[in-house]
């Protein structure tokens, strides 16, 4: 692993001189490849004023939609890049291991205990790479929260509070919310939810109040009671809405609240409002973490989006061990136009998670790839593996380079084409290490992942109860 820089305002200086120097030598579109400005994506990240909670949204073509910001830099103070890209890797990491786990305990349990797989609760693991956050209104109050399509319970952190670690907003009231209610023990509700997490400390002895118990991967956790409370997505309202107040919350949460479920089981975002919206959200993931938005939307017309682009669809894989997740069929990739092979391709569902930041593939499914891309950029000094990943350049004298595509293939011609932002991570900002921006998986069988990082500038739409997932091109912008 890379060592942590100790100097990031030389970093940056170094950084500017690039800039203002002009010393690099540009290289011409060709086909299969896209120009990516080394010194525009680096300028946006580290000189752009970030919105880190904002409050925007708007209704429009039948859909309501939140704006999305990301949680970098968010905490105001001054980072070491180096540490903090090394930092979301190791993280993500995490994540992913823990994700393999619970997916492989999943597919070993016999269909005596396929109704324990059906977590609504414990479906998603909450790490800081969980970094996109929206605000929703709950009992009249702005919360800002990450979403994630790999958990299920929206939570937000709730007074009185035991242990909760610090947020922007004030914490959450329920005794000040005369539209909150307890979900009590004798419920339905809990009832269904002591049963699908085997969890016996739902209900707790001498207690009416039906409580939760979600924990985490890395060590984070959320614990507190459930209940309703009127919700407002932007200008749309919906009563009972079934959420976790937390009382207890210790974890990598950075500023935010909570957490917005939208994975698939019955208590999260996209099941609660499917009767508003028809089980149909969508997300556009902007590509500078701190200078752009993007968009959360609920409902709508998406046979065509943003200037007609129509959106290629792919049938979502059904899992019965593992209900919540949203799997699909990969059937091949391209890398600079060529098709690469690979026997994995088409041999197991791909999960694709808005949680997890560089996707995942199988080892020689990665290798393919990886001779493939290197194949097609070639001249380019190399440069030290970093974390998780092993492919990287020195790409200091250039200020801009001509990349090879990569598109990830669906059942039903449905395409991924990742965006040019989304297949470099900069491991410095003088882009001395600049690394391919995917990576392997441990084993052949384990399940390949499709993270946010190929799903930057993309119109990714989920129709739930059609059961089909969708991708178009699009620059992300809030409206």
């Amino acid at each position: 692993m890379a060592q942590a820089t100790r100097r990031p305002q030389l970093e940056l200086s170094l950084l500017l001189l690039v800039l203002l120097l002009g010393t690099a030598h540009e290289v011409h579109s060709l086909e299969g490849k896209k120009a990516l400005s080394l010194r525009n994506s680096l300028w946006d990240q580290l000189t752009s004023t970030p919105n880190c909670f904002s409050q925007k949204s708007i209704q429009k073509n039948g859909a309501t939609i939140l704006e999305i910001v990301h949680q970098a830099h968010c905490s105001g103070k001054t980072v070491n890049w180096n540490q903090k890209q090394q930092k979301r890797l190791i993280l993500d990491d995490a994540r992913v291991r823990t994700l393999q786990h619970h997916i492989k305990n999943a597919n070993s349990n016999d269909i005596k205990d396929v109704a324990k797989t059906q977590l609504p609760l414990t479906s998603g693991v909450h790490l800081q790479t969980l970094n996109y956050i929206v605000t929703m209104e709950l009992g009249g109050r702005n919360m800002s929260v990450i979403l994630d399509t790999g958990s299920d319970l929206t939570w937000v952190q709730c007074q009185p509070c035991t242990v909760c670690y610090s947020q922007q907003d004030p914490l959450f009231n329920p005794s000040a919310s005369p539209s909150y209610k307890s979900i009590l023990c004798n419920s339905s509700t809990c009832q269904s939810l002591e049963y699908a997490t085997g969890n016996s400390g739902v209900c707790r002895p001498r207690t009416p109040i039906c409580n939760y118990f979600v924990s985490y991967g890395d060590g984070s956790y959320t614990r507190g009671e459930l209940g309703v409370e009127h919700l407002n997505l932007g200008a749309t309202p919906l009563d009972n809405f079934v959420f976790g107040c937390g009382r207890n919350n210790k974890g990598l949460f950075g500023g935010a609240s909570g957490l917005m479920g939208l994975g698939r089981s019955s208590l999260s975002m996209a099941s609660q409002t499917s009767n508003l919206f028809g089980g149909v959200f969508s997300y556009c993931l902007p590509s500078a973490e701190v200078a752009e938005s993007g968009s959360l939307a609920f409902g709508g017309d998406f046979s065509v989006y943003k200037n007609n682009t129509p959106i290629s669809y792919t049938a979502m894989i059904p899992n019965p061990q593992l209900p919540t997740f949203y799997f699909l069929n990969l059937t091949g990739i391209s890398v600079g136009g060529a098709a690469i092979q690979s026997l994995s391709f088409g041999k197991a569902g791909i999960l694709i998670d808005s949680g997890t930041v560089i996707s995942r593939l199988p080892p020689s499914m990665y290798r393919a790839l990886k001779e493939a891309f290197l194949m097609k950029f070639t001249g380019y000094p190399p440069a030290p593996g970093f974390s998780i990943l092993d492919t990287c350049f020195n790409l200091s004298a250039y200020q801009e380079v001509e990349i090879p595509t990569i598109d990830m293939h669906f059942d039903g011609d449905a395409n991924l084409k990742a965006d040019v932002n989304g297949i470099f991570y900069f491991a410095k900002t003088d882009a001395s290490q600049v690394c391919l921006a995917l990576a392997s998986l441990t084993y052949e069988d384990e399940i390949g992942i499709i993270g946010n990082y190929q799903q930057k500038n993309q119109r990714v739409v989920y129709d739930t109860m059609g059961s089909k997932l969708g991708f178009a091109g699009e620059t992300c912008s809030f409206v």
